[in-house]
């Protein structure tokens, strides 16, 4: 008795801080009586509606599923009906409408006469207007419904119509049971013929001007959102808080894409040729894992650009001390061919290493770096920068004006740049035509709707790298995939990923027209655990659900194209990639 007075209490605490559901569509607690908490499990919840059967005994009102199950402090009053006005002289929680319903399990007419009889000894509950007690179960004959309380309501589990409109006026809920119309058990999707029974029930249902529910439902995610989007107004479960958090979260998760990647077709003249490599295009999509590759895709008509390619692996992505990695480590990883500890910049636990820009300018190589982020962010810093720790940007700033960066393009504000050796153009357009070294455009100043600037930006940076005549390395990092999904915004992850396939698409056409260059796709790591239940291709509609709002250990996609571009095929570690993009441009270390 005392746990189960800390529980409730625990739960009106923490009804306190939440809101009833007010979508269009509400959360029904099913045999609530059942949950562990009942009544206070569900309400804290925000589920608009909880279900107690109902039994009389001796004069006495029990909830139980069976007579059989009837234990003596389960009684209605104790669970229901003492819980709810103790909560409306709190003053909180009944800000929307909210529905008890009483599902009668002994002879309705003795029941519904002690209920309305205890019903009485609560005239805080039944003067609410935001509270429904309906009758369900064992009920009078419709024509009798007139006969009780304004604050009694009944469940009609007919679509019949009701000529009525004094025994209509009575009628709260319309309910059927799901099992009687399909047998679908949640699982994948309805077949065309149960849909179309399911959606012409529900139609006769909304035609009586009544909130409708089906009991007996599966319970499940896929099933709650098909019943929601079908326009069942009560979801059914016995899985409230899992319900509402779920169903809550729904319209943010669902998104439908409006934002394209026209999808190049690469000739694959020099692909997985044997021929030398002059230049090498690094694109890093960070936090793109797998599944944030086939959200893009599936809301891109099916298919991207990166999706064209034939030599495809898989990465692993653990850092030198941590299962998980962060950018910095990840990134390090990539730029020097070292696993580095979470955190580190171009150094491992020994010291500083050298980074692949630096190793390259001693064989006559023209380096630049692209990215949707600040230029001293862990993944561009990797590539010039020597630091302990990635927060310590006034070192990252020091160390990329003493690197060999000839070219860079991000996101940074102008004063940022206060006394460097880098001269910022005023156009992407204006790197193309440039002859002069220590060069930058700073990207985010137009409302970019269409994801296309870091795609102008690659091209032209791309033929500044081109007009110098010198073989070239170029970093370019798609970085706030990463950043929704730390935030859990399907919408941005997609957004984000059309952007960095248009620049791939760039890259692509570069390497077709300079059958000498190599690109090499990848990630640092997966952000958010998203997996993608649910969408419809035809309608650009993708589902996105999380597991965590930070990376994860899975491992990445990495996608080459170009001569030599096997060599990338086969699952291995992160740090590897830099010794292939070495050995591939025949360069030692």
């Amino acid at each position: 008795m005392k746990k189960f007075l800390l529980i409730t209490g625990l739960f009106f605490g923490i009804q306190l801080s939440f809101a009833q559901n007010s979508t269009s569509y509400k959360v029904h607690s099913h045999n609530d009586y059942l949950q562990d908490v009942p009544f206070w499990k569900a309400f804290s919840a925000g589920a608009n509606s909880v279900e107690a059967d109902l039994f009389l005994v001796n004069d006495s009102l029990f909830v139980a599923h069976t007579q059989t199950e009837i234990e003596e402090h389960r009684d209605f009053e104790r669970l229901y009906l003492q819980p709810i006005q103790r909560n409306m002289e709190y003053g909180k929680g009944f800000d929307t409408p909210f529905q008890l319903l009483v599902d009668i399990k002994s002879e309705a007419k003795p029941t519904l006469k002690k209920l309305i009889a205890v019903l009485n000894n609560y005239p805080k509950i039944i003067s609410n207007k935001k509270v429904s007690i309906v009758i369900s179960g064992n009920r009078p004959e419709p024509k009798d419904y007139v006969n009780y309380p304004d604050f009694i309501w009944f469940d009609y589990q007919s679509v019949q119509p009701v000529e009525n409109q004094k025994i209509m006026d009575k009628i709260a809920l319309v309910s059927l049971s799901f099992k009687r119309v399909t047998a679908w058990n949640g699982k994948g999707r309805l077949t065309k013929g149960d849909l179309e029974k399911v959606t012409s029930v529900i139609k006769k249902a909304h035609k009586l001007g009544k909130p409708f529910r089906f009991w007996a439902t599966p319970d499940s995610k896929t099933a709650w959102k098909a019943l929601a989007h079908l326009g069942v107004d009560y979801i059914n479960t016995d899985m409230p808080f899992e319900c509402v958090a779920y169903m809550s979260t729904l319209p943010e998760r669902e998104y439908q894409n409006q934002v394209f990647s026209e999808v190049y077709k690469p000739s694959f003249a020099s692909d997985q040729k044997k021929s030398k490599v002059k230049n090498v295009i690094l694109l890093i999509g960070d936090g793109n894992g797998l599944t944030q590759i086939s959200a893009t895709t599936l809301a891109n008509n099916g298919e991207t650009t990166l999706t064209q390619l034939k030599s495809i692996g898989f990465l692993k992505t653990q850092s030198a001390d941590d299962f998980t990695t962060d950018s910095a480590g990840a990134g390090t990883a990539l730029a020097t061919g070292h696993k580095a500890p979470n955190r580190a910049i171009g150094m491992t636990a020994k010291g500083k290493v050298e980074n692949i820009t630096e190793i390259l300018n001693r064989k006559g190589f023209v380096s630049g770096i692209i990215t949707t982020d600040e230029i001293s962010g862990a993944t561009p810093s990797s590539f010039y920068a020597h630091q302990m720790d990635r927060s310590l940007s006034d070192g990252i700033r020091k160390d990329l004006e003493k690197s060999y960066i000839a070219v860079i393009a991000s996101t940074d504000r102008s004063e940022s740049f206060k006394d460097s050796k880098f001269t910022f153009l005023k156009s992407p357009e204006d790197l193309a035509s440039s002859t002069n070294t220590n060069i930058g455009f700073l990207m985010g100043k137009v409302d970019d709707k269409d994801k296309k600037e870091l795609a102008i930006t690659t091209k032209h940076t791309l033929k500044y790298l081109e007009n110098t005549k010198n073989p070239f390395f170029l970093m370019v990092e798609g970085a706030k995939i990463d950043s929704h999904g730390h935030t859990n915004e399907i919408d941005g992850v997609i957004n984000e990923g059309i952007g960095f396939d248009q620049a791939i698409a760039e890259a692509l056409k570069f390497a077709d027209q300079n059958k000498n260059t190599l690109v090499v796709i990848t990630a640092d790591h997966e952000t958010g655990g998203l997996t993608i239940p649910q969408g419809k291709i035809e309608k650009h509609e993708i589902e996105g659900d999380f597991t965590t709002h930070d990376h994860t250990g899975v491992m990445v996609p990495i996608f080459a194209y170009g001569p030599q571009s096997q060599l990338f095929q086969g699952v291995y570690e992160n740090n590897e990639v830099f010794h292939k993009i070495l050995e591939v441009l025949n360069v030692q270390q």
